[in-house]
């Protein structure tokens, strides 16, 4: 497939848990809350890991008190890194790998997701005067989601994510531009149980804002940038979406929604809204 013309749905980039090692589930930590019903290290498999590398509880871990597990995505960096970066040796037949595969998952899941967001960017049109520069370092992420082990652990992800937020903020303020009016700038904003129903937040720049639990009901949320906003448990009911830029796939399975939320295209509904 061409790559300016792929959709983030279209690439390898959604989880495919039947060719990964159950690496989500191994190298990452466990805090007790809302979220996971224990405490557990980084590298260490969760108890409700089965030795095929499938859940145990997959088909109650919200009634477990799992439902943390329930809204992530790799973004399809375990089927990578189990896959092609240590090419199928999983890390129970070959534990001397374990310890590696388990630092490298967590930057390869960074990749896939600036590949996401790159690949959104290709997608908009009113984003057209960068399109050349995004492609450059869409090809450069996906190159580096290639590197061996031993690179990826020395990867200077900070530095490349420097690169790849420069243009998805100018791909931001030209998008938001097209809604006309003086745009909201709410980047990193403290708007936890916020009051928001109905609002009115057209090209609004919500990068990274806290909107655990607001109440978003019937807000109108399009052309909105939405790269890193907290949802959970936020309510969408209602809400419109549509239009809405670097929205992900786990925000929406964080937050609440009923049947009248309209979601950007590529996007679906949660089975747990109402």
């Amino acid at each position: 497939m061409d790559t300016a013309t792929a959709k983030p749905e279209d690439r390898a980039l959604k989880a495919d848990c039947g060719s990964c090692f159950g690496l989500c589930c191994a190298a990452l930590p466990f805090t007790a809350s809302a979220d996971f019903a224990i405490n557990k290290d980084a590298g260490t498999p969760c108890p409700n890991l089965r030795t095929d590398f499938r859940c145990g509880i997959h088909t109650r871990l919200r009634q477990s008190g799992f439902p943390g597990c329930t809204v992530y995505d790799c973004f399809g960096a375990g089927q990578k890194v189990s896959q092609i970066t240590f090419g199928g040796r999983d890390w129970r037949q070959a534990p001397e790998s374990a310890q590696q595969m388990f630092a490298v998952f967590p930057v390869v899941r960074q990749l896939h997701e600036l590949l996401w967001y790159l690949t959104e960017a290709l997608q908009l049109p009113r984003a057209r005067s960068l399109h050349g520069e995004i492609q450059v370092l869409l090809e450069k992420t996906e190159r580096l989601t290639g590197l061996g082990p031993d690179e990826l652990e020395k990867l200077d992800m900070a530095s490349h994510r420097q690169d790849v937020n420069v243009l998805l903020l100018g791909t931001s303020e030209l998008v938001r531009a097209g809604a006309g009016r003086k745009k909201k700038d709410r980047r990193g904003a403290d708007l936890i149980g916020a009051r928001l129903r109905g609002a009115d937040l057209r090209g609004a720049s919500l990068r990274g804002a806290y909107l655990i639990a607001a109440d978003l009901t019937g807000a109108d949320l399009r052309l909105a940038d939405l790269i890193g906003a907290d949802l959970r448990d936020a309510d969408l009911s209602g809400a419109d979406l549509t239009g809405s830029i670097f929205l992900t796939q786990p925000q929406l399975n964080a937050a609440k929604g009923d049947a009248a939320t309209r979601l950007p295209a590529g996007l679906t509904r949660p089975a747990h809204w109402l």
